[in-house]
């Protein structure tokens, strides 16, 4: 099979791989990548492998083993080695107003029948006014545990 980005490792290279993979201090996805990476060295020292068989053996399917590839040959052994960043920012679920009026609902008494509010009892208030839709009692949680001043 004709690979577009064929892997070379240097000695100095592949000592770094090996290393990452033997000592496991390395995160599980940079020993992952490593040991794609040494799999599909082309080199004397390589032993060639196949993307299938390097994702089989690795667990990784077959488009990773090829992203790994190109990245090591577009960019070098450091980028390949890393997880690509995420580029999809997390939204707010509630802004600045509702939170307020979250903190609000928390300070005052609790409703009939309960003792203290609870996450779920809040989120089924929020809902109940109308101050949102709908929305997670996790979410509630980590509105009430942000410290005050982050945004």
């Amino acid at each position: 099979m004709n690979k577009k980005y064929m892997v070379h490792l240097p000695s100095d290279q592949r000592a770094r791989l090996e290393q990452l993979t033997r000592t496991g201090t390395a995160t599980a996805a940079v020993q992952r990548h490593a040991r794609i990476l040494l799999k599909a060295d082309t080199t004397a020292d390589g032993p060639a492998w196949e993307d299938a068989a390097i994702a089989a053996a690795v667990e990784v399917s077959v488009p990773t083993v090829e992203r790994v590839r190109r990245e090591f040959v577009t960019h070098g052994l450091d980028v390949a080695l890393q997880r690509k960043p995420t580029t999809r920012a997390s939204q707010r679920k509630l802004d600045g107003v509702q939170e307020a009026q979250l903190a609000a609902i928390a300070c005052s008494p609790p409703p009939e029948g309960a003792e203290h509010w609870t996450l779920s009892l809040l989120a089924d208030k929020l809902v109940e006014l109308k101050v949102v839709d709908a929305i997670a009692r996790d979410t509630v949680r980590v509105a009430l545990k942000k410290p005050s001043g982050q945004g």
